[in-house]
């Protein structure tokens, strides 16, 4: 009897050992808001060499369609402009969480950079339908922000770049589906 009290004992404390480890996720495997993605990830991993920009993108509002992350220099009068960027990396959209994609950067130094949710894969904006967004977390009207409200400093090593999607609502507004994290 005593024997069977102590085996019942035993097994709901391996449940609950389990459960509990399963609910702090320890056999789960990482999130995509934890993954660094993009053909230069290893650019962010511990222990890379030269600046880089890890680009934590978020307040997503559908999963469909393609991420598109372009960086221009210091160079006000390029900011946005065709053909003047100095690289862009596009993936397509993970299942969920934030998107971390990583770039390596060519100096340390001043740059920007413009972040499309390219939601109907055309390869261009469709502000009725993408979301964009850009470095410095500007505010945004129907026209494409100030350089100075873009701009981000890249140290040697990583810098961390995070930026808000901004989608049109109703007829005159661009804006977060999201709160801004500080």
């Amino acid at each position: 009897m005593v024997l069977k009290q102590t085996n019942a004992v035993f097994r709901g404390f391996v449940r609950s050992l389990v459960a509990t480890t399963v609910a702090l996720g320890a056999f789960s495997a990482p999130s995509a808001a934890q993954t660094i993605i993009g053909p230069e990830a290893s650019a962010c991993a511990p222990g890379a060499r030269g600046p880089a920009a890890l680009v934590r993108v978020y307040g997503f509002k559908d999963r469909g369609g393609n991420l598109r992350v372009q960086l221009y220099s210091d160079n006000p009068d390029e900011f946005l402009e065709k053909g003047k960027k100095l690289k862009r990396i596009e993936l397509p959209m993970t299942g969920s969480g934030d998107m971390n994609v990583c770039m390596a950067l060519p100096r340390h130094g001043e740059f920007s950079m413009a972040v499309l949710h390219d939601r109907d894969t055309n390869g261009k904006l469709s502000i009725s339908k993408d979301g964009v967004g850009f470095s410095g977390n500007p505010k945004l009207g129907l026209s494409k922000p100030d350089y100075e409200d873009a701009m981000f400093v890249a140290r040697d090593g990583v810098t961390v770049v995070d930026v808000i999607l901004n989608y049109r609502q109703g007829l005159l507004s661009v804006k977060p589906l999201v709160a801004r994290r500080d």
